[in-house]
């Protein structure tokens, strides 16, 4: 049986295709113990994305397995792809754990990305389910740097949110940006705590860019199916990790839920509520206190 199962392909731009799994009750793909696939990932819904022009594809993040990484490069052949560039958002298991079904492609990433999978590639050997092998990038860059997909051009932008190395694109002609984990929908992901000030400038600066529609790595399915989220999604997430930390000293915030903190969001409709998220604001909260990350 393949992991990739129930993936789900939607096509929001007849230039992007977005490869969504997870976010299926009482399913999970690999253990009835807890994991980073079935509850970092699945639980969740994550997806990744290629652009396509003629017989050149760009793959953003080859997902969470081995066999989805081998479904994504089998439809994309199936629509006469050639040739095939990986670009990585970050360097986090469910980011990289399909760079096996691409290793005799090119793949890119800031050199931070390179210089961190160097680091910890005995901790993803070690994970549940490991990641073995730890398939590196081939080519980095460093702060921005620009790539032609057939007729395409893709901006790469080195930003420091939710991780110190990510790498979102911007895609010009549709006003698209392709956020990896910088943006999350229900709520970001805390994973390095100490920079959460430096996340919140740099959310400053990711709002400056020219884009009218955001598509994110984790969010609800449809709106990614549908063209992405608005840029409020940004300001959303700046007031989140505003608020969080003003409140720290708050004795009532590890009793007040996740629906009721973002309730002003959740009015707006700048985020969508997704019970699950309810654990990754526990654990937010748990690490800005001093509980240790999940690495």
């Amino acid at each position: 049986m393949s992991l990739a199962e129930t993936l789900r392909i939607h096509q929001p731009y007849p230039d992007i295709f977005a490869y969504y799994d997870g976010r299926i009750e009482g399913k999970r793909l690999h253990s009835d113990k807890p994991n980073w696939l079935d509850d970092g990932a699945y639980s969740l819904g994550v997806a990744s994305y290629a652009i396509v022009s003629g017989t050149d594809a760009l793959v953003y993040d080859t997902h969470i397995s081995v066999d989805h990484a081998k479904a994504i490069r089998a439809h994309l052949e199936g629509l006469g792809v050639t040739a095939i560039k990986v670009v990585m958002s970050h360097w986090h298991t469910d980011h990289v754990a399909g760079n096996g079904g691409f290793a005799d492609c090119p793949i890119l990433a800031n050199w931070l990305s390179l210089e961190t999978l160097q680091a910890k590639r005995q901790v993803l050997e070690a994970k549940d389910p490991p990641i073995n092998p730890v398939v590196m990038p081939t080519e980095t860059f460093e702060g921005e740097t620009v790539l032609e997909v057939g007729d395409i051009t893709v901006r790469l932008m080195q930003f420091d949110i939710h991780s110190a190395d990510g790498t979102v694109l911007l895609l010009p002609h549709l006003g698209v940006l392709l956020a990896g984990d910088t943006l999350e929908d229900t709520v970001t992901y805390i994973s390095e705590p100490e920079n959460t000030q430096q996340h919140i400038a740099e959310l400053e600066r990711l709002a400056k860019l020219d884009f009218v529609r955001i598509l994110p790595n984790h969010g609800d399915e449809q709106v990614i199916a549908s063209g992405g989220y608005p840029p409020s999604l940004v300001t959303a997430t700046r007031d989140y990790l505003t608020r969080l930390l003003a409140r720290l000293d708050d004795p009532d915030l590890d009793q007040e839920s996740l629906e009721s903190f973002i309730a002003p969001e959740l009015a707006a409709g700048t985020l969508t509520y997704f019970a699950p998220y309810e654990a990754v604001h526990s654990q937010n909260i748990a690490v800005l206190k001093g509980a240790p990350a999940d690495e």
